[in-house]
């Protein structure tokens, strides 16, 4: 394979992962409106997109195992093909996540609408923002704005144990709400999964611009700062 159309290959391995993208980000969107307005229409679209993205996952982790067999890249295009198709992978499991969330809709269709002590709303903008950012990393090549992302699971982890704790509280002491808290606790559990998942994601563009692994360890995960002394 030529450099050119080994390059052109990368573009179209590229283009295709925003497609999914793409749709991954719009589902988790979508599944939220659903919660929020209890509207099944909107949980069929969710559905419908979970096939497309498991189609699109199957493509493209197909066509990046074909160039690492047809070509034997070197540095950052073999990090690059490396991170599509670990980020490919948790862009599946953010369909997966909001197929779970519009699962829950499904669920409290019968269900009286409740008061319930949890923020999924800002809890799901929040995770939606991280998703956006760590692709917009992606697209630009920004490992800087990746390590943002980086920052902000810490928010989104600490509004789940919140929402655990206050949800708990409910079913234990108000057993007639107890189906409608359930319900928001997964939610809410699936949203943090969806933070963890653009986490990785931001992770990967970092290994993939800087060659650096940032898994598992925090102190990495911000840039030092040039003008520190020690």
């Amino acid at each position: 394979m030529t450099r050119i159309r080994f390059q052109r290959s990368l573009d179209e391995l590229k283009e295709n992962l925003l497609v999914m993208a793409g749709l991954a980000e719009q589902a988790i969107q979508r599944a939220i409106e659903a919660y929020r307005v209890r509207d099944l229409s909107i949980c069929d679209l969710v559905s419908r997109s979970e096939i497309a993205i498991n189609r699109l996952e199957r493509d493209i982790d197909q066509a990046a195992l074909d160039l690492l067999a047809m070509e034997q890249p070197m540095a950052i295009d073999l990090r690059f093909i490396l991170s599509v198709i670990k980020i490919n992978a948790d862009l599946e499991r953010v369909g997966d996540a909001a197929k779970n969330i519009s699962d829950r809709v499904r669920n409290m269709e019968q269900m009286a609408v409740a008061d319930l002590p949890v923020d999924i709303p800002r809890m799901a903008s929040l995770a939606a923002d991280m998703v956006r950012k760590s692709l917009q990393a992606f697209i630009e090549a920004d490992a800087d704005m990746a390590r943002t992302v980086l920052t902000m699971d810490d928010a989104v982890d600490t509004m789940n144990r919140a929402a655990y704790k206050a949800l708990t509280k409910v079913m234990e002491e108000e057993s007639h709400l107890a189906p409608q808290a359930l319900n928001a606790l997964m939610t809410a559990r699936a949203l943090e999964r969806v933070a963890d998942y653009a986490t990785n994601i931001a992770e990967d563009v970092i290994f993939w611009v800087q060659g650096a692994d940032v898994r598992h360890h925090k102190s990495l995960k911000t840039a030092p700062d040039p003008h520190a002394m020690g």
